[in-house]
């Protein structure tokens, strides 16, 4: 019943979006111009109730994501989004990014007009503003699924990311969710993310082009509001993901496996251990997993399982022994250990730990690594004992101001870990 009221509310929103928003005076932005002069394109319909509504939203402001080369990440995804989208049909479908880069905000449509060629129409164009503000998200978020209400809808969130760690914590990384430089250095709380997803339509999938962020902490938090997670445990490649190939999976049903596929073997096909790496040829390898959401309770249940029988664990001797994607030095290092193998060093009954397993599997969904993966900060780095989804372990006997935050989230409770004196 809640969420039927809310679609009523977003189909509300969407009409008011239409009736005071942008129609054809917005102007259409074709792609591949031909060489002769062509008519104006054709003016698209108006949205109608469609099969999968997809929002990208992309935090590129003065955070050296932006559009200015030789770091044009949002421009060269944009690009992506443009080719990929070919192969949609856009009268069902429908992609928009947001895009906040070195200019003012806008909201586009990426679409075919009547005539089949891509155009990325503008939506809404906005004043200067923190795109890692709660509030314009929840904004823009209206704004994009109320103009355009689906069956089901998707939201990738581009930007800099640094898992569950709020912001701010002295001496704890550089990231948190989003990153928006243009605004003051505005960051969001994972607790304001999940905010924002409270207030919209519930999310076939969530996919985070951002590093850090196949955390099991971050995938329960928002539970309530996504049926599957996508993304890295460690440093997305520079370029990011490789929307040509992705667009087309993102209106596909039950392609949430396959669009973590295909963003890996992009990365695959032109790994070569790093050697020459670059952001235009970025040889350096990538890990990317799939989090199956409706699994998350089980799994925690099953963990405080193991918790209650594993009094006693060392937790900094845990630290030094379990893999961390987090290649970072001591001033900014948070740690991001692998979970598989943080459980397996537990002192609980092999029963236990066995059933533990089987829960882990059927939350991790899709799971691939290249055999080294690339760190900005150390460079090419083994991933062999990796397996995927990130756990925290926070330090004992050193005050680091994240293990007291770490206490805070929903992970921290339902997962018992209080039993092992964490």
């Amino acid at each position: 019943m809640i969420r039927l009221m809310r679609k009523h509310f977003w189909l509300l929103m969407g009409a008011m979006l239409l009736v005071s928003g942008c129609g054809k005076e917005d102007g259409f932005i074709p792609t591949d111009p031909a060489p002769q002069p062509q008519p104006d394109p054709t003016p698209l319909p108006a949205p109608e109730q469609g099969d999968r509504t997809v929002l990208v939203y992309i935090v590129a402001d003065k955070n050296g994501l932006e559009t200015t080369p030789p770091r044009d990440f949002a421009s060269q995804d944009i690009a992506e989004m443009l080719e990929g989208i070919k192969a949609v049909d856009t009268s069902r479908s429908t992609l928009l990014a947001y895009v906040d880069d070195a200019d003012e905000p806008a909201l586009y449509r990426i679409a075919k007009d009547a005539q089949g060629n891509v155009i990325q129409e503008l939506v809404k164009a906005y004043e200067e503003q923190a795109s890692t503000d709660p509030v314009v998200m929840s904004g823009v978020l209206e704004n994009a699924f109320g103009a355009y209400p689906a069956e089901s809808y998707g939201l990738v969130y581009w930007s800099h990311a640094d898992g569950w760690i709020p912001y701010p914590v002295p001496k704890a990384s550089t990231r948190w969710i989003g990153q928006d430089k243009g605004a003051g250095d505005s960051r969001m709380n994972l607790s304001d993310f999940a905010a924002v997803l409270a207030d919209a339509p519930h999310l076939d999938f969530l996919m985070f082009d951002a590093c850090f962020m196949l955390s099991v902490e971050v995938a329960y938090e928002l539970r309530d509001y996504v049926d599957y997670y996508i993304g890295s445990p460690t440093e997305n490649p520079g370029p990011g993901a490789p929307y040509d190939k992705i667009v087309p999976l993102m209106f596909k049903e039950n392609a949430v496996n396959e669009m973590a596929e295909a963003y890996f073997e992009a990365y695959e096909q032109i790994y070569a251990d790093g050697a020459g790496i670059s952001n235009a040829n970025w040889t350096g390898g990538t890990s990317i997993g799939v989090i199956c959401v409706a699994a998350l309770e089980r799994l925690a249940s099953a963990t405080r399982l193991v918790m209650e029988e594993s009094a006693g664990s060392d937790a900094d001797e845990l630290r030094a022994e379990v893999f961390d994607y987090d290649k970072r030095t001591s001033s900014s290092h948070v740690g991001y250990y692998d979970m598989q193998e943080l459980i397996r060093k537990m002192p609980a009954n092999q029963a236990v730990l066995d059933s533990w397993q089987a829960v882990y599997e059927e939350a991790l969904g899709y799971w691939n690594t290249t055999p080294l993966n690339y760190s900005q900060f150390s460079g090419m780095f083994s991933m062999e004992r990796a397996n995927g989804i990130t756990h925290y372990i926070p330090s004992l006997t050193k005050a680091y101001p994240a293990a007291e935050a770490y206490r805070s989230t929903a992970w921290y409770e339902d997962a018992g870990l209080s039993f092992i004196g964490w």
